[in-house]
């Protein structure tokens, strides 16, 4: 091939690749953006109004198959006063206060940034993509971003950015869904959790309301035949076709659930939520020492035969950790008065830890 030939060859293919990027750029960027904005319209489904007289789709509104016989109430007992966990520092040196401030700006200034980049490019989504500045939606589009930092505006004194965030957060419209199935964890840690922290901070009643309205919708994951949840629930289906629970759940997924659900009942006196997570901690004080390491939960369990014993894998890392970390944190919670939360935490501790983690090695070991 002569050096015109090979030159024209080259071109070619320089040519070739470079429409290759374009065109995958170009997918990937229509892909993210149809993901982004593509909506799963639920009251197109379901248009009777029971207890709302606006004409809008409520969640309150959909029809339970399974109905709870009896509701589980929080308990009533004085709460007890519980050790300070709290370090008592020592009065700050002469000069710190001011490398404290120093930092503390720092701090905030790169909170502000990371705000300021949500906002102009991905508000009311999930997530903005730090590289590229595009929208990822993949927590239902309900702006978890937003909703998860709202406690955080509070406390770093960003009350206007505060108050333009309730508004718009007010606004999230729960008939509407980017993905046909979402993680009842994550929504209920990140949407829950995110409006309860921001209630309890600043006493505005429209986040308190709009937790409640996510929490309607969670508790429908429960709606099965032994009331267990849905970890990855269709929302959809939910609407129309009874639900039973699934053979294969993450523990941490099922058993991470306490905490909102327990707040969002001490807030508002409603004991569905905290009964539909107290049936989940009964199961696992009733069965700790019935797995194959008694006294720990393994890494998947069964929710749909409420069998969390048969799994033969065990950690406290990822996929289970937080089901340990509620543990005492539900003891606290609850002002140390439901004795399940301390047993569970120290049997799993004292078989994790003392028995397994940090035992003496022997020779039969290093075989």
């Amino acid at each position: 091939m002569n050096t015109s030939a090979k030159m024209i060859s080259l071109r070619r293919y320089a040519i070739y690749a470079a429409l290759a990027v374009f065109a995958l750029i170009t997918i990937t960027h229509f892909r993210q953006n149809i993901a982004s904005h593509a909506r799963i319209q639920y009251a197109a489904f379901f248009s009777s109004n029971k207890k709302h007289g606006d004409g809008l789709f409520h969640w309150e509104d959909v029809k339970v198959h399974y109905p709870v016989e009896s509701l589980t109430s929080l308990p009533t007992a004085r709460p007890r006063k519980l050790p300070k966990v709290q370090f008592d520092f020592a009065a700050e040196a002469p000069g710190h206060a001011s490398v404290r401030l120093e930092r503390q700006a720092a701090v905030k200034a790169t909170f502000q940034r990371c705000w300021k980049a949500y906002s102009n490019y991905a508000w009311m989504m999930d997530e903005v993509t730090p590289l590229t500045g595009n929208i990822k939606n993949g927590f239902g589009g309900w702006a978890a971003t937003l909703v998860d930092s709202l406690d955080t505006l509070w406390i770093m004194g960003m009350k206007d950015e505060f108050e333009q965030a309730v508004q718009a957060a007010v606004t999230i419209d729960l008939s509407k869904c980017t993905e046909e199935t979402i993680n009842v964890f994550e929504t209920t840690i990140r949407h829950l959790g995110g409006f309860l922290s921001a209630y309890d901070l600043s006493g505005d009643k429209r986040l308190l309301e709009k937790a409640t309205e996510f929490g309607e919708m969670l508790l429908k994951a429960f709606d099965t035949p032994n009331h267990m949840p849905i970890t990855r629930w269709k929302p959809q289906s939910a609407l129309t076709t009874p639900q039973v629970a699934d053979e294969v759940v993450l523990v941490a997924e099922i058993g991470s659930l306490s905490m909102e659900f327990t707040h969002l009942s001490q807030v508002t006196g409603d004991m569905r939520f905290y009964d539909a997570v107290d049936r989940i901690m009964q199961l696992f004080a009733k069965q700790q020492e019935e797995t194959h390491l008694p006294g720990m939960f393994p890494v998947v369990v069964n929710g749909r035969d409420a069998d969390f014993t048969q799994d033969t894998y065990f950690t406290l890392s990822a996929m289970s950790d937080s089901l340990y970390e509620y543990f005492p944190k539900m003891h606290a919670l609850l002002g140390g008065v439901e004795p399940i939360y301390p047993k569970l935490y120290e049997r799993s501790m004292e078989t994790a830890i003392k028995q397994n983690l940090w035992k003496p090695m022997t020779p039969d070991d290093l075989v």
